[in-house]
């Protein structure tokens, strides 16, 4: 029996803000080039904070990237040609058509990486993300160091002039050190959340 094993998977890099995310997708990225494989690079349009064109993690680390509005630009920006790997960062910020996408690409035999945030500011479970945990043969989840005690911090904390977010405050708000924190489970605050019965 001739048994061979198949490219084409998914990878998913998950955690809370400040936990290395990005640093780890340009890692891989890196070593797929070291390797000389093409890679492409994706990243959604309302990801402006540091550079158009570029993924950048908060340690100025860089990869070249193509901006996207919508999952859908994927395939023309592939032209019909299937590379060794495409990557996307801050997929929580993609619509939902995007887990097919990757779903379909790794079918073809590509090796999908993507990053983001599994919760949002509120705690919650942040967009595409679960499905995309569900879907992928391998997990990274990273934790960051809690900005209060020092603990892992799992959690994304939202910070509006000086004081945590609202429990109704919009889900979206791209920011970096100036709006947001690690936090853990006991330090993460959001003012008005409605508590589970007891």
């Amino acid at each position: 029996m001739d048994l061979q094993v198949k490219d084409g998977w998914i990878e998913v890099i998950s955690g809370s803000m400040y936990a290395g995310k990005t640093e780890e997708l340009i890692r891989r990225v890196k070593r797929i080039e070291y390797a000389r494989k093409e890679v492409i690079v994706f990243k959604p349009l309302i990801d402006n904070r540091y550079s158009s064109n570029e993924v950048v993690s908060h340690d100025n680390g860089r990869t070249k990237s193509i901006d996207i509005s919508n999952p859908e630009e994927i395939y023309q920006h592939l032209n019909g040609r299937l590379p060794y790997a495409v990557a996307i960062d801050e997929v929580q910020f993609m619509s939902s058509s995007i887990i097919d996408i990757c779903e379909d690409l790794a079918d073809c035999g590509v090796r999908v990486i993507v990053a983001g945030l599994d919760k949002n500011f509120r705690g919650e479970p942040f967009g595409v993300m679960p499905d995309l945990l569900a879907r992928a043969e391998y997990v990274t989840k990273l934790d960051a160091i809690c900005q209060v005690c020092g603990a892992p911090a799992t959690r994304t904390q939202r910070i509006i002039n000086g004081k945590p977010a609202r429990y109704s405050d919009p889900i979206i708000l791209v920011g970096a050190k100036e709006q947001y924190e690690a936090r853990c489970r006991h330090c993460h605050v959001v003012l008005d959340k409605p508590h589970a019965k007891r």
